[in-house]
């Protein structure tokens, strides 16, 4: 049996979630993501006018002449959220930790999946598949995807995203909309993210916390403890050679990340947990929009 808070805190979420959704969110939703869940119904003989990119090179080499696919939207899509639970999301040095912050986002998008009659699932991962949720599209469904984000108690607490890339493409052979989201602070694994770019429509969340971008606002001396392998020690931040490099290594992974994205063309949402994830989420749709009318 859930324990009552619990069930009162998915509640809460899901309620703050619910407005943006219909106010908003929800209607852009589709917009945003159309053109992704199409599959080819025909061929048919190109005209003046049709785009390159739609020719189908198979058919016009064995027939002499150029050919272009038709393409109907499908009935629905899958919307299949990917969740980093390594230890270095429950940090958080404001009122929520990343994970906190990370399950609003979830509910979020899982929300606006529903209203748009298409299936959510998703994959909790760290250095391995902790947990798998079979899409669906009902709203006690989403609940449980909530409930899972909050409180699943992965086995490992160590990061390895690759994992998730590879079991996405094991489990959804069918092109789907991939929320990735994460703080990328490991190494990029470019080779399966380019192969996983091509064959789904993934959208990279990166999601930090205010002291990792500005560690000398918070003090000098520090016990930190590393939330991935459990390592403490006290570390002088008042130091400038140290707390350099503390930072160096979170932008090096951050940025290796986010050039790897761009250089795919797979766009992508940067957020902190001390500012309000709306207005970046409205900025990346229009950004989305923009691109398919042109």
């Amino acid at each position: 049996m859930i324990p009552e808070e619990i069930i009162k805190k998915i509640k809460t979420i899901n309620i703050k979630a619910r407005k943006p959704v219909e106010e908003v969110i929800g209607g852009n939703y589709q917009s945003v993501f159309r053109g992704r869940g199409i599959e080819v119904s025909e061929v048919r003989e190109y005209q003046w006018g049709d785009e390159i990119r739609i020719i189908d090179w198979n058919v016009t080499a064995r027939l002499g002449k150029p050919y272009v696919k038709v393409f109907e939207e499908e009935r629905e899509l899958v919307l299949m959220i990917l969740i980093d639970l390594s230890g270095s999301i429950n940090f958080g040095s404001r009122e929520q930790t990343k994970r906190e912050y990370m399950t609003e986002l979830v509910a979020l998008f899982s929300l606006s999946a529903v209203k748009n009659n298409d299936r959510v699932g998703s994959i909790i991962f760290t250095d391995r598949i902790e947990k798998y949720i079979h899409p669906d599209k009902e709203i006690t469904h989403v609940l449980r995807v909530l409930r899972e984000v909050l409180y699943f108690t992965p086995e490992s607490k160590k990061t390895d995203l690759r994992v998730g890339f590879e079991f996405l493409n094991h489990i959804e052979k069918r092109r789907c909309i991939a929320l990735v989201i994460s703080d990328f602070l490991s190494e990029p694994c470019t080779k399966i993210f380019k192969l996983t770019a091509k064959r789904h429509d993934i959208i990279p969340i990166i999601i930090s916390d205010p002291i990792e971008r500005n560690i000398y606002s918070y003090g000098a001396v520090y016990n930190l403890r590393d939330l991935e392998n459990e390592k403490t020690g006290y570390v002088d931040f008042s130091n400038q050679h140290v707390g350099k490099k503390f930072l160096d290594s979170i932008n090096s992974k951050i940025k290796s990340w986010k050039d790897l994205f761009t250089s795919t063309g797979v766009d992508f949402i940067e957020l902190s947990t001390d500012e309000p994830y709306l207005g970046k989420i409205f900025e990346f749709f229009h950004k989305r929009m923009t691109k398919f009318r042109t």
